[in-house]
This record gives structure tokens, sequence and C-alpha cells, in this order.
């Protein structure tokens, strides 16, 4: 019994082996490579998952180089891979350039993946240009009218300048600026309304794709609106700042004559208590001066009977007064 114990254990070992190897081992890939004109050893395929290396990511792009007739090496493929880039487009973007007649290298293309763009999405904008349309840009003429324009910017991909070349946001905010200085300069909106193509040809003379990712093929004015009187209301809105600076002005000037106008009650009040204050000192004063003899008994009366014909004086002129005042035709 032992030495059948032992073969079924040796085989049952094998079959361990073979279903391992065979799950460590893409074998079906390997025949597809050799099938496809690949040049490939197994033994590479067993080394790129040692160094973590997906193999169907790096044999199938490259089946798909060697049917376009593209001189990709392996190394290379992988290396990119390790890189942090993305080998299925890079290879997609080589053989749709190697259709187009397009120069590019896999060097160029590798460093465009790796810099952040979509290298197969630039060389189908090289080959089909991309309508680029510009936000409603505002602007207002000399005469002081707005005016709105919309603009539609066909631009193709530079691939030589696809690294370090400025982006789509970059050639809307230049043509936005020429929109702007175009509008600007003119003397009257009309001008812009007549012919919207002067828009179109000086934003185009600024080579304004120097230092971005594209070419500027053309500058359409798609639309031309009519916006607001700026210029009035800016006058307007000066006119109403004035007025309520003439207002706080004025309003300054009330409160300075209110609190003066205090002020002089104020001291007329202090006045009249100085005058009561004093007043009421003369009892006193004639008081004493009976006491020390400095005045007489009849000198006092006398000054009482005038002070009685002075009241009585008053009294008369103010009952003329009020008869004076009264309306004919009333008692």
């Amino acid at each position: 019994m032992a030495p059948v114990v032992v073969i079924a254990v040796v085989i049952v070992a094998v079959i361990i082996g073979i279903f391992v190897f065979l799950n460590f081992v893409p074998i079906p890939l390997w025949i597809s490579a050799l099938a496809s004109g690949v040049k490939i050893g197994i033994f590479d395929l067993v080394f790129m998952k040692l160094r973590r290396v997906p193999p169907h990511g790096i044999v199938l792009p490259m089946i798909k180089a060697v049917k376009a007739g593209l001189p990709v090496s392996v190394d290379k493929l992988e290396a990119h891979y390790l890189a942090g880039g993305n080998v299925d487009r890079v290879v997609d973007a080589l053989i749709a350039a190697h259709r187009a007649d397009i120069k590019l290298t896999f060097e160029r293309a590798a460093a465009i993946d790796l810099a952040g763009r979509n290298v197969l999405e630039a060389v189908q904008m090289s080959v089909n240009p991309k309508v680029i349309e510009t936000p409603i840009v505002a602007a207002v003429a000399k005469n002081g009218i707005e005016v709105k324009a919309k603009a539609r910017v066909t631009v193709r991909a530079n691939i030589d300048r696809l690294v370090g070349g400025a982006g789509e946001a970059t050639v809307i905010a230049r043509v936005g600026e020429g929109i702007v200085t175009t509008v600007g300069s003119a003397e009257s909106h009309a001008e812009v309304l007549e012919n919207p193509d002067r828009i179109s040809s000086t934003v185009l003379s600024r080579g304004l794709d120097a230092g971005t990712a594209f070419e500027i093929l053309s500058i359409d004015i798609a639309d031309v609106d009519v916006g607001r009187n700026i210029g009035a209301q800016l006058q307007m809105d000066q006119a109403e700042a004035d007025k309520n600076i003439a207002q706080a002005k004025a309003a300054e000037r009330r409160f300075a004559a209110q609190a003066l106008e205090q002020e002089m009650k104020a001291k007329v009040e202090e006045m009249r208590a100085r005058v009561v204050e004093a007043e009421a000192e003369v009892p006193r004063a004639l008081a004493e001066a009976l006491r020390s003899g400095r005045i007489g008994v009849l000198d006092y009366y006398r000054m009482q009977n005038i002070q009685a014909d002075t009241d009585m004086r008053s009294a008369i002129s103010g009952i003329d007064k009020a008869a004076r005042d009264v309306p004919p035709g009333k008692s």
C-alpha cells in the first residue's frame, strides 16, 4: 500500500504544481503573442509578474503596435507602465498618428501622457479640429454703450507644444481680452454691430495661440447684442452720489445751526438766571441801606411810587396793544 500512496501523493502534487504554474504563467497570452508575431519569452511574462506588471497590459498593446507596423519594444512599454503612464492609450495614439501621417515618436507620446494630457485626444484633435465656444463677453464702446459678444474658436492641437503649453482656459481668456480691447477702441457700438468681423480679424492678428498647446485656425463671432447704456448709468450714479453728498453737507450745516441755537438759548437762560439772582438781592440791599442810613424812608417811598407808576404805564400800554390787535368788527 505504501508505494500506491506515494504515487498518489506525487500525482496530486504534480497536478497542483501544474495548476499553480498555469495560474502564475499566462500560457494563452503567450500563445496569442507568438501567433501575432510578438517575440516574447514565457519567462519574460513570469518576470513581469514578479515586477508587479500585468502581462495583459503590456502584451495586448504590443500586439496592436506590431500589427500596425510600429517600432515599439516590450521594454519601453513596461518602463512607461512602471512610470505611471497609460500604455494602451499611448499605443492607440501612436497608431492614430501613424495612420494620419503625423510625426509622433513613442518617447514624445509617453512624455505627453506622463504630463497628464490625453495624447490620444490630442492626436484626434490634430486630425479633426475642435471648436471652443467662449462665454458671453461684455465690453463697452467709447460712447458708453455695452456690447455683448460670443465667439467660436476653431483650434487644432499642436503636438510639439502639448508639454508645457497652456490649455483651453488660456485661449478663452485671451479671446475674451481681445474682444474687450476691440470693442473698447470702437467710437460707437454701431461700428461693432455693422462689422462684427472686425472683432475676429483683430483678435486673430494678435497671435493668441503663442505659448499654448493649440493652433488657432479661425475665430468666428457667433452672436453680438447691445447691452446697457453704461455711460448713462455712470452719470446717474454720479448724480446720485453728488446729491447724497449735498444732502449730507446740508444736514451738517443744519445740525451746526441747531447746536448754535441751543448754545445761544443756554446763554440767554444763564443771563436770565443771573438777572433773577440780582433782582433777589435788591430787597436785601434796600434793607441794608435803610438800616445803615444811606437812604431815608421818604426816598424808599418815592422809589416805590416810581415803580408803581412804571407798572401802571406798562399795563396801560399792554391793554392798548391788545386792543389794536383785535380785528375790526369784533369786540
